[in-house]
């Protein structure tokens, strides 16, 4: 397990474990009132919903899971720590809780995760929330070749030794802005090359995963498509690209409402979590 204790001024939560069948999940529950299930993406953790968290848990119930191989989660052996597999935890978490009449929000891979535990849940499932995601298979070249060289041997090494989807892409230039004591949030829950292993999956998944993400784009709009459904984006995510994504996820609902968070990259939760809370509150009071 990671020993790393969160600061209880930034991340003010009592933790909580669930024993699921694959290794012991590390999640918070807060507050009381419709729930909420959020799910975060690679390299990330619980703590980047930590702001909506606050600004949410006095209206409603907030759930928020560390996949296995994140956050303060086991890192068990013989766990692959595919997408598919990071689903099946979400949706155990998701049943052990009882819950029923939620909201389930994914971004980056969260996507997939949360909507993959949501399609086999959907007579339980209260409403969609989507930021910068895609539950279809990626065929953008540049994505694709993403993949390509973040799954190279030397890359592998680099994510492995230097921590490298952390160091340079969630706290490089081009990511969001940080405290020094945020951003050693992120690292200290990834501290070894073994603590990591999670991390070199998320980018053989863009292709690996192509079989569950054709699977989603089916499931999602046949089992969830007349759920209510919010659509909160950065406009300045080169990854998820709005113009690309967002009219797709609108041939999905039937009743989706798209809030633009104007300067927002791909850590919305850190770029806009005032907007992302009001948004919810908006489309779910």
């Amino acid at each position: 397990m990671i020993d790393f204790v969160p600061d209880p001024s930034l991340y003010p939560f009592t933790s909580r474990w669930f024993d699921s069948s694959a290794g012991r999940v590390h999640y918070i529950d807060e507050g009381t009132g419709p729930p909420i299930v959020f799910c975060h993406g690679s390299p990330t953790w619980s703590f980047l919903y930590r702001n909506i968290v606050k600004s949410l848990r006095d209206r409603y119930r907030c759930i928020a899971v560390d996949y296995l191989g994140f956050g303060l989660s086991e890192r068990p052996a013989g766990f692959d720590y595919t997408i598919s597999e990071h689903t099946a935890v979400v949706g155990e978490l998701i049943d052990h809780l009882q819950l029923d009449g939620f909201v389930v929000m994914g971004q980056d891979w969260g996507g997939p995760i949360g909507l993959g535990a949501a399609t086999t849940r959907a007579s339980r499932v209260k409403g969609i929330v989507l930021g910068n995601t895609a539950y279809w298979p990626i065929e953008r070249l540049a994505n694709r070749a993403f993949s390509v060289i973040m799954s190279s041997r030397p890359m592998q090494r680099r994510i492995l030794e230097q921590n490298l989807l952390v160091e340079q892409f969630l706290l490089g230039r081009t990511g969001p802005t940080l405290t020094a004591a945020e951003a050693d949030h992120y690292r200290m829950v990834q501290p070894t090359k073994e603590a990591r292993r999670a991390l070199i999956v998320a980018p053989r998944e863009i292709r690996a995963a192509r079989p569950l993400l054709e699977k989603l784009a089916r499931d999602v709009p046949a089992c969830l498509g007349d759920k209510p459904a919010l659509a909160v984006w950065g406009m300045r995510d080169m990854v998820f690209r709005p113009k690309v994504c967002i009219p797709r996820i609108r041939s999905s609902f039937t009743e989706l409402d798209v809030v633009e968070l104007g300067q927002a990259k791909h850590f919305i939760q850190e770029d806009a979590p005032d907007q992302i809370a009001a948004a919810i509150t908006e489309r779910f009071h």
